[in-house]
C-alpha cells in the first residue's frame, strides 16, 4: 500500500495507493468523511471499503482532501473538495492510461462529493454512497443520475434520517437506464457503530453482483 503524493488544485495531496497486478484493471477511489469532524482516508469505513476493491482486483485510491493530514490548504465546504477529487482521479488515470473503468465511493461527506464527481465524469460507471446527507447537502444535481450504484445507509441514522435517504432515492428510481439499489442497515447509525460487518457485506455483495455482470 504506497503512500503517494501528487498536485491537486491547493497543493499538494497525500493519499494511499494500491496498483492492479492487471493492466487494464479498473480503478476505484474511495472518499472520506467531513474534514472538520476527523474525517480522513484512514477513517475505517473508508479502510474498509479500500480493501474491499482491492480484493476484486481494482486499482484502489484513497486521499486526504485539502487540509487533512499532510494535503495542503483549508477546507472549501465541498467546493475544493470536489476539485480535489477530480484531481486525484486525473493522477489514477495517468498511471492507469489503459482502466476499463473507474468506480467512485464515499462516506457521508465524501458521498456527496463521489455523487458530484460522477455527474462530470461519464467514465464512471458505478458509485457506492454510503450513508449520503441530503438533508445537510444539496444533491439536486442528480438531474439526471448518470450511473448505477448503490446507496446504504442506518435504520437509525439521526444524522442523515432515512425518510430523507428514502426521498433521494426515490427520486433517482424515477430515471430510465440506471439501476439504484437500496440497502438499510437494520440498527445501525450514522457511523455504523457495531453494524461494520453487516455494512461491508451489502456493499462487498453489491460489487460481487455488478462485476459478475461484466466479466
Amino acid at each position: 500500500m504506497p503512500e503517494v503524493i501528487f498536485t491537486g488544485p491547493a497543493g499538494r495531496l497525500e493519499g494511499r495507493y494500491h496498483p492492479a497486478k492487471q493492466k487494464n484493471a479498473p480503478i476505484a477511489m474511495v472518499l472520506h468523511p467531513h474534514p472538520q469532524f476527523r474525517g480522513s482516508m484512514n477513517h475505517p469505513i473508508v479502510y474498509q471499503v479500500y480493501y474491499a476493491f482491492v480484493a476484486r482486483g481494482f486499482s484502489v485510491l484513497r486521499f486526504n482532501f485539502r487540509g487533512v493530514g499532510r494535503s495542503q490548504g483549508s477546507f472549501d465546504h465541498g467546493t475544493g473538495e470536489l476539485s480535489d477529487a477530480a484531481s486525484a482521479l486525473d493522477w489514477a488515470q495517468t498511471i492507469n492510461p489503459e482502466a476499463r473503468a473507474c468506480w467512485v465511493a464515499g462516506f457521508s461527506f465524501g458521498a456527496w462529493i463521489g455523487m458530484q464527481l460522477l455527474m462530470r465524469r461519464p467514465e464512471v460507471e458505478g458509485f457506492i454512497s454510503i450513508a449520503p446527507e441530503p438533508n445537510r447537502y444539496d444533491f439536486s444535481f442528480l438531474a439526471p443520475c448518470p450511473s448505477s450504484g448503490l446507496i446504504v445507509h442506518g435504520e437509525k441514522d439521526i444524522v442523515a434520517p432515512a425518510k430523507d435517504v428514502n426521498t433521494l432515492v426515490e427520486k433517482l428510481k424515477t430515471q430510465k437506464g440506471i439501476i439504484i439499489d437500496q440497502q438499510t442497515i437494520p440498527g445501525a447509525n450514522h457511523f455504523f457503530e457495531d453494524k461494520m460487518e453487516p455494512l461491508m457485506e451489502t456493499v462487498t455483495s453489491y460489487l460481487d453482483m455488478r462485476l459478475a455482470n461484466v466479466r
